[in-house]
């Protein structure tokens, strides 16, 4: 509230400044000897029509700003303005004075043109704003005199500051669009990443009790019940997980993120509740050194490490009668290992197969994390799959 409230007192600050230079400028024409480069029109007017197209360039309020009011007018309009009355100057007798309003307004113009307008614009309008800046000397001594050669050093070295300042923080303008773009591109890459996981999941199960579905229809008819319940359950979370992804992909808000579909510890029992079928026993075993109070990248890192060691069981050893999950917690590191004594008797059709990708995924998101991760054969049969990285603390 207290940095609001400062921004606010130095936007008032900046625009009464801009509005007094601009007065000074209307004083100083009405107090000269000037020349008027109209016949019949006083100074005052000169200035004073210069002026106002100035300040209402600069301080036009964004949202009552109409549409053709882009920052090329803003920025080009005035400085013609400014070049064509010191264009005039060099047709009449006598100088045409100009005051530090003007110069004022022009070099907002050059900051607003450099900051905002598009890139071949920008060069375009700041050249024509820089360049009206330039000039002004010359109206009131068209011999550019030693007086009139050190105001063009000093516009040089202003215009050099203010187009300098504002180039830098249209990078960093540039720079944070690209940060949030990066963002949001690596948001959705891991929101498809889990999309996969997910589904993989689901849908690997629902195709091995079908499999399991068609071999029990022959042999133990009434004992297909359980099973399609399992197939409908899978597919009905299947579509669950799909529905919330792509909620979360339409959904661009702040909030989005809280809604990916990502687990955490307590959703690894559901897991492993929902994963067994007949003739399969699953087990958890969890220390009770591991909490609930980790960060949330850790358990969703656990999740996915018995996720897809899971899902590559159904997939590669649908055989397994016994899988084991543990979770375990030491010197500040947890492990997660998931075992099967599986041995490849039962596979499914080669398009059910995955590409590689899911563990590839996996040692991405452990690795990110600090931690490693450890796949292979287990020496009494079956298949192991161990993850170990840092227990760390919200």
């Amino acid at each position: 509230m207290r940095s609001a409230s400062a921004w606010g007192c130095a936007r008032g600050f900046a625009v009464a400044l801009l509005i007094a230079v601009g007065v000074v400028d209307v004083a100083l024409y009405a107090g000269s000897d000037g020349s008027s480069v109209l016949p019949g029109l006083g100074t005052v007017w000169q200035t004073l029509v210069v002026v106002l197209v100035g300040l209402a360039a600069v301080l036009w309020p964004a949202r009552r700003r109409p549409h053709w009011l882009t920052p090329q007018v803003r920025t080009a309009v005035p400085a013609l303005a400014s070049l064509l009355l010191t264009a005039a100057s060099l047709l009449v007798r006598g100088p045409v004075v100009f005051g530090p309003g003007e110069m004022t307004i022009l070099l907002s113009l050059l900051f607003i043109a450099v900051r905002h307008c598009p890139p071949r614009w920008a060069l375009v309008c700041g050249s024509l704003d820089a360049g009206a800046l330039l000039i002004l000397p010359v109206r009131g001594d068209a011999t550019l005199s030693s007086d009139a050669m050190g105001l063009e050093m000093i516009g040089l070295v202003l215009v050099g500051l203010v187009a300098g300042l504002a180039s830098y923080l249209r990078s960093m303008d540039y720079r944070r669009t690209v940060a949030v773009s990066d963002t949001r591109r690596s948001e959705r890459l891991a929101i498809a990443a889990d999309l996969h996981d997910f589904v993989a999941h689901h849908v690997t199960g629902i195709l091995v009790q079908t499999q399991m579905a068609r071999m029990m229809a022959t042999t133990q008819p009434q004992d297909l019940d359980p099973v399609l319940a399992g197939i409908e359950r899978a597919a009905t979370e299947a579509l669950a997980s799909m529905r919330r992804t792509v909620g979360v992909l339409r959904d661009t808000g702040e909030g989005a993120a809280d809604r990916r579909p990502v687990g955490d510890l307590a959703g690894i029992a559901e897991l492993i509740e929902n994963f067994a079928t007949p003739g399969q026993g699953v087990v958890l075993r969890r220390d009770p050194a591991v909490t609930d109070d980790l960060s949330h990248e850790v358990q969703a890192a656990a999740f996915r490490v018995v996720q897809e060691a899971l899902t590559n069981i159904r997939r590669h050893a649908a055989d397994a009668t016994h899988i084991e999950v543990v979770l375990g917690q030491d010197t500040g590191r947890l492990e997660v290992t998931v075992v099967d004594d599986g041995r490849g008797g039962i596979r499914l059709p080669p398009a059910a197969h995955g590409g590689g990708f899911g563990l590839v995924g996996l040692n991405e998101r452990v690795t990110a994390l600090g931690g490693t991760i450890d796949t292979g054969p287990r020496g009494a049969g079956g298949w192991g799959v161990r993850a170990v990285f840092p227990a760390r603390k919200p």
